[in-house]
């Protein structure tokens, strides 16, 4: 007797659940992967580097590698916290400076923590490491804003320092879209008082 062939919906059905759980696997691959090697990535050449949080040694052969002046830490100061006593150790031993902004990749900085950070993008020694715990949301953020504000790229262009190239996953149940939110208000923001200041007399 001939097998009877599924209906055409839970072929589909069937098909849909295969590649949804194929881009569930490749995605935890991806994000596993550059968890593994540091998430370690140039923003401008020679010049800005991002990062997650780099083990003592890792660290100390990047700085020493890239001959980096400067580390921007955007967990915080966590004085007592064994990852932060490393960092500050061995960004003294390479000569580097350290930077603490303390900024949560699910809640929307205020424009007062956004003014510190785009300030400190312009003024830091360079070259200069910034990162955050995964390199991803936080170090997205400010990687898009010195793209913006130093290097002079467009909106659109300075936007994709926070993609999923670099783990920044914003969707599903995720809250790290307060990332995106934030670039996205400053962009704003800031087209509007280039507005108002062209219609000046």
């Amino acid at each position: 007797m001939p097998t009877k062939k599924p209906p055409a919906r839970r072929r589909w059905t069937k098909a849909a659940a295969s590649v949804t759980m194929l881009a569930v696997v490749s995605t935890a691959g991806w994000a596993g992967f550059l968890r593994l090697t540091g998430n370690v990535h140039e923003i401008d050449r020679g010049i800005a580097y991002r990062s997650a949080q780099l083990p003592r040694e890792h660290l100390g052969r990047l700085l020493v590698e890239k001959h980096m002046r400067a580390v921007i830490n955007l967990r915080g100061p966590s004085p007592g916290s064994r990852w932060y006593e490393d960092e500050l150790d061995v960004t003294k031993q390479s000569g580097a400076q350290h930077f603490d902004i303390a900024l949560s990749a699910n809640v929307e900085p205020n424009d007062t923590l956004i003014a510190q950070l785009r300030s400190l993008l312009r003024t830091v020694p360079r070259p200069f490491l910034i990162h955050c715990e995964g390199g991803a949301d936080r170090s997205g953020l400010a990687s898009a804003l010195y793209d913006l504000d130093v290097r002079g790229l467009s909106a659109d262009e300075a936007d994709h320092e926070l993609s999923f190239r670099f783990g920044h996953f914003p969707w599903l149940t995720s809250k790290t879209g307060a990332m995106d939110r934030t670039f996205w208000r400053i962009v704003a923001n800031r087209d509007s008082v280039s507005t108002a200041r062209r219609r000046l007399p």
